[in-house]
């Protein structure tokens, strides 16, 4: 079995990997400047001749490295059978092509800690106005003045899985009233309330902070559209952790120079590098991040683990967690 990763992936957590290596399997590696390597040395390979089975698609690609040879060497590949990414969503064409060719592709749902402590960082700078300390400290002058607390606001979570409980917790850690929206309506322990998609603009009104942490599909597309926007509260925050997909951009600068929301916190765009002309940049109220909130530094490992465990599984024929299907992909 040949599995390609990058070198700087193996590198990193050769010792986890090494654990799960199958036996007879050997390590190809891709490094930075696109390189071929086996086993991380410098003896080169040829992918024509041994062509890889597994491939494990890290973040360290994503942010810089050579992304496009990694997935032309999987694509390239005749006796692909199993990618693993790095990421919870998959919606990328690349990911549904190779689904629908019959390849085996697996998520990671690491990414709860980082955005759960990205958006209740956003949050905090919203409701205890931290722009004005910083305004004041940029004229050399001393002034105070009061803020909301957590634990007197309401707070409504669109979108329950991994990523939306974690940022439920985090909210509830410090005292907030959390409702929580998804389609299931089973009972669970980490909001203080559940409603479905079509009861939100009941509950816009009263909400504080409004997280977005749903993935993109038909059913999300323009979620929040001229009508949310009008149902939500003046001095509320919407953040958008999920994809830009979910926000009518047009409407939402609308909304905002009419003062409801009092701010958006963007870390997703429709369109994303988002273009250095875009209104987004300049608009007051908005704060943009660059897809950042997921990059919390103990996702390497996590992400890791994740890799080893499905690799060990894989082996032994058994069942891979988190394994996408024909009908999960986007129409």
């Amino acid at each position: 079995m040949n599995i390609l990763l990058s070198l700087t992936a193996l590198a990193r957590h050769r010792d986890v990997l090494e654990q799960a290596l199958p036996q007879g399997a050997r390590w190809l590696t891709i490094d930075t400047d696109g390189a071929l390597r086996v086993d991380g040395t410098r003896t080169t390979w040829d992918p024509e001749a041994s062509p890889p089975e597994v491939a494990w698609q890290t973040t360290d690609l994503l942010h810089g490295g050579p992304l496009r040879p990694f997935y032309r060497l999987v694509q390239g590949s005749c006796s692909f059978r199993w990618l693993q990414t790095s990421s919870a969503g998959f919606d990328s064409p690349t990911i549904s092509n190779l689904v629908r060719r019959g390849v085996r592709v697996t998520t990671s749902h690491i990414a709860g800690p980082p955005i759960g402590e990205f958006v209740l960082r956003a949050a905090l700078d919203h409701l205890q106005e931290a722009d004005s300390w910083r305004r004041s400290a940029a004229r050399h002058e001393w002034e105070s003045h009061d803020f909301v607390e957590v634990g007197s606001t309401r707070w409504l979570v669109i979108g329950l899985g991994q990523v939306g409980t974690a940022i439920a917790r985090s909210a509830r850690s410090l005292g907030a009233h959390v409702t929580g929206v998804r389609r299931s309506s089973s009972a669970t322990p980490d909001v203080d309330a559940l409603i479905t998609p079509r009861q939100v603009r009941d509950v816009l009104p009263s909400s504080d902070v409004v997280v977005l942490a749903v993935p993109a599909n038909a059913a999300t597309a323009s979620l929040v559209d001229e009508n949310f926007l009008r149902h939500m509260k003046k001095s509320s925050v919407l953040i958008n952790v999920g994809r830009g997909s979910l926000v009518d951009e047009q409407a939402l600068l609308q909304a905002l120079d009419t003062g409801r929301p009092a701010r958006a916190v963007l870390d997703v765009a429709s369109s994303e590098p988002l273009s250095s002309t875009d209104p987004l940049w300049s608009h007051p109220k908005v704060v943009l991040t660059p897809h950042n909130a997921a990059l919390g530094n103990l996702r390497y490992g996590r992400s890791a683990a994740v890799f080893a465990s499905n690799l060990e599984s894989y082996a032994r024929q058994e069942p891979l967690a988190h394994e996408v299907r024909f009908t999960d992909l986007p129409a």
